[in-house]
């Protein structure tokens, strides 16, 4: 896509963090048709069958969950950040220094239980909300005061 970048990946902890979560409300669903099985008997057919397509959707979107997260990476240039993230349609976001107004680290509970934080940047226009889901605590925290520093130097050259 952009030749002579150095890709860095994302943490596979972001893989998991998907994988739990699709796990997670699929055993909801799961429940959710074992009521339904319970308060109805006679439709205890069809809501073997539901549970069978269940199934098979949940395996079907755990390979793309998994293929999804893995497909985050990012490239840091002289002049500007570059993020790309997607399957089927592959999205890259450039983000210059000298026009990021914010870098901001987050990492909810969940995020932190799997050892990630998301680095978002925000610039002055509102359609730029480039983010870096996935890494490490110490390398978005190293990534925050590097893009700070340069957005800096970037806007002071101006």
């Amino acid at each position: 896509m952009v030749p002579g970048a150095p890709w860095q990946p994302v943490s596979h902890g972001l893989v998991r963090l998907r994988l739990w979560l699709l796990a997670g409300w699929s055993a909801v669903a799961l429940l959710a048709l074992a009521l339904s099985a319970w308060w109805w008997p006679g439709a205890r057919g069809w809501l073997l069958a539901a549970v069978v397509a269940l199934v098979l959707l949940v395996g079907g979107a755990a390979v793309l969950v998994a293929r999804n997260a893995r497909s985050w990476a990012y490239a840091e240039r002289a002049d500007d950040l570059l993020v790309r993230h997607g399957i089927m349609q592959l999205r890259l976001e450039v983000v210059p220094y000298g026009r990021m107004q914010l870098v901001d680290v987050s990492a909810g509970p969940l995020q932190r239980r799997v050892g990630i934080a998301t680095v978002q940047m925000r610039t002055a226009a509102p359609s730029t909300q480039a983010r870096i889901p996935g890494l490490e605590p110490a390398e978005a925290a190293r990534m925050r005061d590097r893009l700070t520093e340069r957005g800096e130097a970037q806007a002071a050259g101006l």
